[in-house]
């Protein structure tokens, strides 16, 4: 005879014990949790042919327990939603669609937004330090989660102004139109410290940003969005700020120790993109602020506006890669192979970093052939393209 066997036996040969009502009514949960001891449960069993009350309450009891006790898991598969979300959008298309253009924007707001729900309360204190590159040395500035969100909702709010949309900087006055000096001003006028309160504004002002350029129909993309110190069209205008979106993404989840992605590849190859539209002007500028003597990148070889001059191939690996002709001597120029007098290998995301200013220039892990004055220039240029 099995041991279950004899268990059983053993219970049926125990005496129920004499127990008051009150007492055996008691019991029930027990006796439905199988908890209670063989003597126990014979009185239950006994008691339960003769209270019709008891009886009454002892199934129920046993059903809530099988629900207490449910085998199988009630968490939702994560790919679940993407799958309804796929579904829904074949079978029946958005009304009105986003704009390819503002789809990276679209895409990273709504990334660090899923992780800003994630975090709790005291995370939203944890020590950020923004950084960026200026005047050849690493500049950086201490916040917290709640901060880096707040420089993010002031920065973006230079493109709702630009669509009409309110201001989040209100009446507060800023020093200049630029964006440190918006986020200084707004830090600044903060009594307390800023807290998850500013995730809500911040949020709003993204959807407001993508709504209002989707009604559009994709024709405000050249709408200038003024800097201060300089314009983008809007459609580069929320590149930049997709970009920026997800650099300071990865130092939120950096702060609270949360693994974060990079952008989709299409996303981050139209970000390297403008990234390298912009080198050439950065170039120019680095040149004007020089002070006397060789110029940045060695002796210039000026050309014709929409001439192909001196160039420099940047070739971008991995996720969201290509090849672009960067034009050294002038903004103007057009890039040309002919005219190709240095390489530059980069992965995408180290370059993405090397423009967000996380990656020095001359550690920036790059395979490099050609004019050295050239590469320098240019890794330092990308360099400067980040700002606070």
């Amino acid at each position: 005879m099995s041991d279950t066997s004899a268990a059983e036996t053993a219970a049926r040969d125990v005496p129920p014990l004499v127990l008051e009502h009150r007492v055996l009514r008691s019991l029930l949960g027990a006796w439905a949790l199988a908890a209670c001891s063989p003597e126990e449960a014979a009185a239950v069993d006994a008691h339960l042919g003769e209270c019709a009350a008891c009886a009454e309450e002892a199934p129920r009891l046993r059903a809530a327990v099988e629900l207490l006790q449910r085998p199988d898991s009630l968490d939702l598969k994560p790919s679940l939603r993407t799958r309804v979300l796929a579904d829904c959008l074949q079978r029946r298309p958005p009304r009105i669609p986003v704009p390819g253009w503002a789809a990276p924007y679209d895409a990273e707001t709504a990334r660090l937004d899923a992780l800003l729900q994630d975090i709790g309360d005291a995370e939203w204190h944890a020590p950020v330090r923004l950084r960026w590159f200026a005047a050849g040395e690493t500049a950086s500035r201490r916040t917290t989660v709640a901060g880096a969100v707040a420089h993010l909702l002031v920065v973006d709010g230079l493109v709702a102004v630009a669509l009409g949309l309110p201001d989040p900087l209100g009446e507060i006055p800023a020093a200049a139109p630029g964006p440190a000096s918006r986020t200084e001003a707004y830090w600044r006028a903060s009594h307390l410290p800023p807290t998850r309160a500013v995730r809500a504004p911040w949020r709003a002002q993204s959807h407001d940003i993508v709504r209002t350029a989707s009604f559009t129909g994709g024709s405000a993309g050249g709408l200038p969005v003024s800097y201060g110190d300089w314009t983008l069209p809007l459609h580069d205008a929320l590149l930049d700020r997709a970009f920026e979106c997800w650099v300071h993404a990865e130092d939120i989840a950096e702060a609270v120790s949360y693994p974060y992605d990079p952008p989709a590849p299409g996303h981050l190859h139209r970000m390297i993109d403008l990234a390298a539209r912009l080198l050439p002007e950065v170039l120019a500028a680095r040149r004007r602020s020089a002070p006397a003597g060789p110029p940045p990148g060695g002796r210039r070889h000026l050309v014709a506006a929409g001439a192909p001059g001196r160039s420099l191939k940047l070739e971008i690996e991995g996720a969201g890669g290509g090849e672009w002709l960067i034009a050294l001597d002038s903004p103007a120029a057009v890039g040309s192979a002919e005219h190709e007098v240095a390489h530059v290998v980069l992965d995408g995301v180290e370059f993405c970093r090397l423009a967000a200013g996380r990656v020095r220039p001359e550690e920036a892990a790059a395979g490099q052939t050609g004019d050295r004055d050239a590469i320098r220039d240019v890794l330092c240029a990308t360099a400067g393209l980040s700002r606070l």
